[in-house]
């Protein structure tokens, strides 16, 4: 449990430093600043690094311009995160001129050109673009295991085998399920339940509610690493910030399930790790 212990703390230590950044903006001088821009199916998160790979500042927005993965408002994504950058720069006294941005496991055929021309759009230069779930164990380092990403439309799966990826899952499974459920069950709309599931108050009272569905996300992860020897699993996305959900998932799949902190925050800071100082080529 050592190594666990020791690589889950750079994680959490991160995220942590992180959120103090979002709050407080770091101004110290830096040589150049490493961004990684999330777009997520119900927010979407700026995290901002300086040269020595350290959070300095971020700001998140929740929205609705992606569905399952896929960007549906072109539009409205490049204004978000064009707002969201001017309002980085103007606490950082500075422009940000490179970004990474990432994909679904899975998705770089369907929508790899929409996240790359909303990210360019927006103002940035683009150094790199990848998965998800890769950016992800950029924060998490872990080796042999597999991250999984409940984000708003999609699970996304990806098994580790010596710090490398070797397989990858995307299914439609994810928090607008949960919301619909807490709808139907509530009879409020769709926006009340998503406002009333993220608030941590509520999480108690919805667990009985929400069972089902993560029983469905076990069982699709189960599915997807029955082949694989996965001793581990890490849960990032927004959806993963229910608390006991990380509970509900070790006890249906029987693999140690470890949660971060702040779950939201691990993905767009593993992106801005893979961020760097040359624009991609074009293919």
């Amino acid at each position: 449990m050592s190594e666990k212990h020791v690589t889950f703390e750079y994680c959490d230590q991160m995220v942590a430093d992180f959120e103090k950044a979002i709050k407080h903006p770091i101004r110290e001088k830096s040589s150049v600043y490493y961004t990684g821009v999330d777009l997520g199916t119900a927010c979407v998160v700026i995290a901002v690094l300086d040269e020595n790979r350290r959070p300095v500042a971020g700001a998140y927005r929740y929205a609705d311009v992606v569905r399952d993965g896929m960007v549906v408002d072109y539009i409205g994504a490049v204004q978000i995160v064009r707002e969201l950058k001017e309002e980085i720069e103007e606490k950082l006294g500075t422009e940000l001129i490179y970004a990474a941005g990432a994909i679904p496991p899975g998705t770089d055929l369907l929508d790899s050109g929409a996240v790359k021309n909303v990210i360019q759009g927006a103002g940035f230069e683009l150094t790199n673009l990848l998965d998800e779930s890769t950016a992800a164990n950029e924060v998490l380092k872990m080796k042999n295991g597999a991250v999984v990403d409940i984000g708003g439309g999609t699970t996304g799966i990806s098994v580790l085998k010596d710090g490398k990826v070797v397989y990858i899952a995307d299914e439609p499974t994810g928090g607008t399920h949960f919301s619909l459920v807490i709808s139907g069950a509530y009879g409020k709309s769709f926006e009340e339940a998503e406002l009333y599931k993220r608030e941590e108050k509520n999480h108690r009272e919805l667990m009985p509610v929400l069972q089902p569905v993560i029983e469905k996300v076990s069982s699709i992860i189960s599915q997807h690493i029955k082949d694989f020897d996965v001793q581990e699993l890490s849960l990032v996305g927004g959806t993963c910030c229910l608390t006991g959900i990380e509970d509900v998932i070790q006890k249906r799949t029987g693999v140690f399930t470890h949660k971060p902190k702040n779950p939201m925050f691990v993905t767009p800071l593993g992106i801005a790790l893979s961020c760097g100082q040359e624009e991609m080529q074009e293919a």
